[in-house]
């Protein structure tokens, strides 16, 4: 099945803001810790939104609603939100197994470290959409979802960034609905870094992030 993004805008107070869009071909299988559609489920589309660096809704969920039905989105889908431009997201692939990233490190925290709990959070935000073809188990999602977060922050220690991420990353990992009857392997238990679907991932996560992350970028409301 096809997946990949379309990128295109919608006009808010004035200024016309990047939205990218995957409008998947069939519902498929998906993990996500994104602010609309997170879990573990099927899904219809998947939304990556820009937002200027002000942005200080708390309502994310409705506001991503909003946005997937000005766009004609339908159905269950995935809502993701970023300070980044994401006309400026990488692509990267291994294999089959793709990601697109969207990296803004403004904000770049560790995550172990003792702070005090913000109220809101801002949206600087490393945003990762992957895709693999074959169906992963509930088990292979989860220890996927670790192995790309795992890859991430190797990006980001080869950056030379003191840091695990941000504090509103999100993935997301869509996968067949339904075993391929075409392939031996129908489902793939496990999504860890040595399994065959999560080294491909890990692969290709590194890869988006360290590019985009070497990129020069200012954030799109402060163009």
């Amino acid at each position: 099945m096809p997946f990949k993004p379309i990128l295109t805008a919608r006009q808010e107070d004035g200024e016309s803001i990047p939205l990218l869009i995957w409008r998947l071909p069939a519902p498929m299988r998906a993990v996500s810790s994104a602010p609309l559609g997170g879990g573990i489920g099927r899904r219809e589309w998947v939304l990556n939104a820009t937002v200027p660096m002000s942005y200080a809704r708390e309502d994310p969920r409705t506001h991503l609603r909003e946005l997937a039905a000005g766009v004609g989105l339908t159905g269950p889908g995935v809502g993701l939100l970023t300070g980044v431009d994401v006309a400026q997201r990488v692509a990267a692939t291994d294999d089959a197994a793709e990601v697109w990233a969207t990296v803004g490190l403004g904000r770049p925290i560790m995550a172990a470290a003792d702070r005090a709990i913000p109220r809101q959070h801002s949206p600087g935000t490393i945003n990762i959409i992957a895709f693999v073809p074959i169906r992963l188990s509930d088990a292979a999602l989860v220890n996927a979802v670790a192995t790309i977060t795992e890859a991430k922050a190797q990006a980001l220690w080869e950056l030379g960034l003191a840091a695990t991420g941000t504090a509103t990353d999100a993935v997301t990992i869509i996968c067949p609905d339904t075993p391929n009857q075409q392939s031996q392997e129908h489902e793939a238990e496990y999504g860890g870094p040595l399994s065959t679907w999560g080294s491909r991932l890990a692969r290709a996560t590194h890869r988006a992030v360290r590019e985009g992350g070497s990129r020069p970028k200012i954030p799109w409301s402060e163009r």
